[in-house]
């Protein structure tokens, strides 16, 4: 096979619009195709970073149909923490459909799968953390619909000093169920406008 038929980890992530380590932790899951050359470096087939990108353009937020359920994406790593999103939200009785993942990384791959209506996100988690995640997902005009929301333990002035794109909605801990259940009935107002 020619050398243009793979691309280097660099070349993937360019394409992708990813960091490095997002490309290295796609090919660890089994999220892309790759193999290693005897030098150790990886060379991942062109069409396998093709396959994801065809998958992530004909993916659209749900938002287009009024009577769907919001799809909510929270990425939070502490298991004690999901389980009261999970139970709270729930007993809304509202029409969510909730996926809760507890990294960065597992975020970036389901927003890939399906793009939610609003992404709830903890900043502090291990491996990529949600800093890193976010400036991914708002690097791609395609998910600039997507709403994400944050909510830390960390100082809002801290979370300003490390750079989140303007347009996040942050919340401190712990987590204002008032304000969100606020907010997803907003977003859910406005999408029977006409």
């Amino acid at each position: 096979m020619a050398d243009s038929e793979f691309l280097s980890t660099r070349q993937a992530a360019l394409r992708l619009g990813v960091s490095l380590g997002t490309v290295q932790n796609m090919v660890e899951s089994g999220a892309l195709e790759a193999w290693k050359t005897s030098g150790g470096h990886r060379r991942i087939p062109a069409a396998s970073v093709e396959v994801l990108l065809a998958r992530r353009r004909n993916l659209t937020p749900s938002t287009q149909e009024p009577g769907s359920p919001l799809d909510i994406l929270i990425t939070e790593d502490d298991p004690t923490v999901q389980m009261l999103y999970q139970l709270t939200m729930e007993g809304w009785n509202l029409p969510l459909k909730l996926r809760l993942v507890d990294n960065g990384f597992d975020g970036l791959l389901q927003v890939g799968q399906r793009i939610p209506d609003i992404l709830i996100a903890d900043l502090m988690m291990p491996g990529m953390d949600g800093f890193e995640m976010i400036r991914n997902l708002r690097a791609k005009p395609e998910l600039s619909r997507m709403d994400i929301i944050v909510v830390s333990a960390i100082d809002a002035d801290e979370i300003k000093a490390r750079g989140l794109p303007p347009d996040i909605t942050i919340f401190g801990k712990p987590i204002p169920f008032a304000e969100i259940k606020g907010f997803l009935l907003g977003r859910m107002a406005a999408r029977q406008r006409p």
